[in-house]
């Protein structure tokens, strides 16, 4: 087995469809189908299971898939190194971003570009605690999440810290109160264990008050259509509300808070960081002391 039969099984296990894995990997039907069958006969196993068009991994495949990751990744990081004698000037950059936004990204994505032109950029978006394993997994070299982070397998550089809003249909004006917002229904970004929902947990906790919590959800733009639907309110990151603010919306500031979200970036510690990664992170730090 070879690195371009590791690409083409990632593709196959990644689109879970060999016509749409052929087609990513810009290549006929047949041929991948073969290479497959090669695989699992080279192996002694079964990687797939088949259910129609549709193609889920076996116990087998999901093993070799997750080698076939780091293994594409340190063959990558060897390209990379090789190439970098023209000071990251050429190479790779995987970057994952948090799904609740970070507005200055397209800024930061376009100064880097104008700098290093010839560096492919790869972009994933997820949430925090998803970004941070594949971080970890070496599937992408850095990630922008909300902090904070419980990882000790991770460097990160804090960029800046931000308030949160009170998010509802409610067109009444004026700040509001914990006190307040601890009576009404809530729809809280995120899910348990992670940044912005520890945050706001916290907060309460530590204000002896209950949260009326009624849905939990990581996609900003579906929390959006609940709130906008009537089944509650929120309470989220100031720029993220900026980035989904509609005429329906009403944002209000929380008195007496001491609720700030944090964006921080971070890569994978004692390993490894590319030149390209290196420099977009030296980016960062001249944009926060504005050198």
């Amino acid at each position: 087995m070879d690195i371009r039969q590791l690409r083409y099984f990632i593709a196959i296990a990644e689109e879970k469809n060999i016509t749409a894995a052929a087609k990513r990997l810009h290549m006929s039907q047949p041929p991948l189908s073969i290479q497959l069958k090669q695989m699992e006969e080279e192996l002694g196993v079964i990687l797939v299971e088949r259910n129609g068009k549709k193609i889920e991994l076996t116990d087998k495949g999901k093993v070799l898939y997750r080698h076939a990751l780091n293994i594409i990744h340190s063959f990558e990081e060897v390209k990379n190194e090789l190439q970098e004698t023209d000071e990251g000037k050429k190479g790779n950059l995987s970057i994952g971003i948090n799904t609740l936004s970070v507005p200055d990204f397209p800024g930061w994505i376009e100064e880097f570009h104008s700098l290093f032109p010839l560096v492919y950029i790869r972009v994933v978006q997820n949430d925090s605690a998803y970004l941070t394993e594949l971080v970890k997994q070496r599937s992408i070299e850095l990630a922008l999440i909300r902090l904070p982070l419980q990882n000790n397998d991770v460097n990160y550089l804090p960029l800046y810290n931000e308030p949160f809003l009170f998010v509802s249909r409610n067109k009444a004006q004026g700040s509001i109160t914990f006190e307040e917002i601890s009576n009404v229904p809530l729809i809280l970004p995120s899910t348990e264990g992670l940044g912005s929902y520890t945050i706001i947990h916290e907060a309460f906790t530590k204000a002896q008050l209950p949260l009326n919590v009624v849905c939990e959800c990581s996609d900003m733009k579906v929390l959006m259509e609940l709130v906008s639907a009537g089944v509650g309110a929120t309470i989220m990151p100031q720029s993220v509300y900026q980035s989904y603010s509609e005429p329906e919306f009403n944002a209000r500031e929380i008195e007496n808070s001491t609720l700030t979200s944090s964006v921080g970036i971070i890569w994978l510690r004692q390993h490894y960081l590319s030149k390209p990664a290196e420099n977009f992170i030296e980016l960062l730090k001249k944009r926060l002391t504005g050198v």
